[in-house]
């Protein structure tokens, strides 16, 4: 029987090798789902995925559920109550930011404007093809400007890349894993140095 080809990091342990076979990557077109993971890659800054990975459920049930409507209502006792929750990473300005990213997903919602369409706007509805190696694209620092003229916090080009290979904006699995989408077209460049 002949293993999976599989993106290099998706070897790193089990948990990991199924995050990498059954979600980054994939396409995903849920409003919600997408702003839980772009809250989620915020928090992942200065740290790796595998951390974050390892605390998503404790992230979940502190953030209950990543429901927009009942972070946006968080308030100061409740950044104190995640601050001690040694569940999830106790970053204050992150958790703040991810409060005020619930404010802003639904201030987005209330002018008419849908989360999913927003964020697959910037490729009309396409997955991209990506290179692989790069940390950041034209593309990740056009989303990551827009994002925060918004408003939202940690959302540099490098986390909104990353953000866009996990949600299948872009398709960066690497050339040969099983994973990688014969349908994402060709087209995305590394930003420019």
């Amino acid at each position: 029987m002949t293993a999976l080809m599989r993106c290099a990091w998706a070897n790193a342990d089990a948990q990991m090798q199924h995050y990498h076979d059954t979600e980054w990557g994939v396409p995903v077109r849920d409003a919600r789902e997408l702003w839980e993971t772009l809250m989620l890659e915020g928090f992942q800054a200065g740290l790796s995925w595998q951390v974050i990975l390892r605390k998503r459920e404790a992230f979940r049930a502190a953030f209950a559920g990543f429901d927009p409507v009942a972070v946006a209502d968080f308030g100061p006792e409740d950044v104190e109550r995640l601050m001690g929750n040694a569940g999830i990473v106790r970053a204050r300005a992150k958790i703040e930011a991810t409060i005020r990213g619930a404010q802003i997903y639904l201030e987005m919602q209330a002018r008419g404007e849908d989360f999913a369409e927003y964020c697959w706007s910037f490729t009309e509805g396409r997955t991209l093809r990506g290179t692989g190696v790069a940390t950041q694209t034209d593309l990740s620092t056009r989303i990551s400007s827009d994002l925060k003229r918004r408003g939202f916090k940690f959302v540099g080009p490098t986390i909104v890349h990353a953000w866009t290979q996990a949600v299948g904006i872009v398709d960066d699995h690497a050339p040969g894993c099983f994973m990688r989408s014969q349908a994402a077209k060709p087209d995305l460049r590394p930003a420019a140095a």
